[in-house]
């Protein structure tokens, strides 16, 4: 029985298994600094470097009228991370050049298409989105799919993700700083029932990306660091080259058996690449020139 400690959070895992961890209580008022206060105070602004209507979107094709739906983004700067959570901080601003992302995870029916098998649990509809994946099952997908598309197909690194995620935000949620809405935006432990649910039912964020909190833990490129301190600033995955296939990776976006305060846009955690389970899933994000 090992216990995973990410900042004020921990995820309990037992065997191949990541617990949910307890509720964990909100802040109350006077007792620390609240996450705008001191995000307004860093004066970072947010810069993006093409219009977000200048945005495209490009779909794959995939065996048996199987599509991938991606979302390009322009390069831009923003504020990375938080101070509600030691691994969150210090909040730092990054450099994101342009990339692409997946308008959703992947789902049952592409992981289908492309690998030739359904690990998932929750098997009741094609269009929930793949789940019971390690790291090294993601990795080996986007090898593959980059092999049948003739583009770089990756895990987005963690700055990627939170810029993505964050849409132009400053705020704890991708959608304001309560979590009153997540409901609108999120499958979570509070509306789940217990399983996940088919991909984009809820509202997408600003730049049309769904599901970025809830239904799945998402698996990132980048080696866990317990910090920021040090982190590149170009956006590029921070990986530890000795022993990288043995090092703990990072999931971001919190899943369906979460509270909210685990569906936040800088929430991160820390897992072993082998591990798989029914809250842990991916999505995509391709880097081939011209997009």
């Amino acid at each position: 029985h090992v216990i995973e400690r990410v900042g004020d959070f921990s995820t309990s895992v037992v065997g191949d298994s990541p617990i949910p961890p307890q509720t964990q209580p909100e802040t109350a008022p006077g007792n620390k600094t609240s996450f705008t206060e001191n995000y307004q105070s860093s004066v970072i602004s947010y810069q993006l470097g093409t219009a977000l209507g200048d945005k495209t979107s490009f779909t794959e094709n995939l065996a048996k009228g199987v599509t991938l739906e991606m979302v390009s983004l322009p390069a831009g700067k923003f504020l990375m991370g938080s101070s509600e959570s030691d691994s969150e901080k210090p909040p730092h601003q990054v450099k994101v050049n342009s990339f692409a992302i997946g308008k959703y995870p992947i789902t049952q029916a592409q992981y289908q298409a492309v690998m030739g098998n359904n690990p998932s649990g929750f098997k009741n509809n094609p269009q929930n989105p793949v789940e019971s994946v390690s790291w090294d099952d993601a990795q080996a997908f986007c090898q593959k799919l980059s092999q049948i598309t003739g583009k770089t197909y990756r895990l987005p690194t963690e700055a990627e993700w939170e810029y993505a995620c964050r849409a132009g935000t400053t705020t704890r949620y991708y959608f304001g700083d309560n979590d009153n809405q997540l409901g609108d935006y999120a499958w979570g432990r509070e509306n789940s029932n217990n399983k996940t649910h088919p991909v984009g039912q809820k509202k997408p964020n600003a730049w049309g990306l769904h599901d970025m909190s809830g239904n799945v833990w998402e698996w990132c490129e980048d080696d866990w660091h317990d910090s920021y301190a040090g982190a590149p600033d170009d956006g590029t995955a921070w990986i530890d080259n000795d022993n990288r296939s043995q090092s703990r990776k990072c999931l971001r976006g919190g899943s369906w058996s979460r509270y909210p305060v685990c569906c936040r846009s800088a929430i991160r955690i820390r897992l072993n690449p082998v591990i798989h389970h029914g809250n842990i899933g991916f999505r995509v994000a391709c880097v081939s020139p011209g997009l």
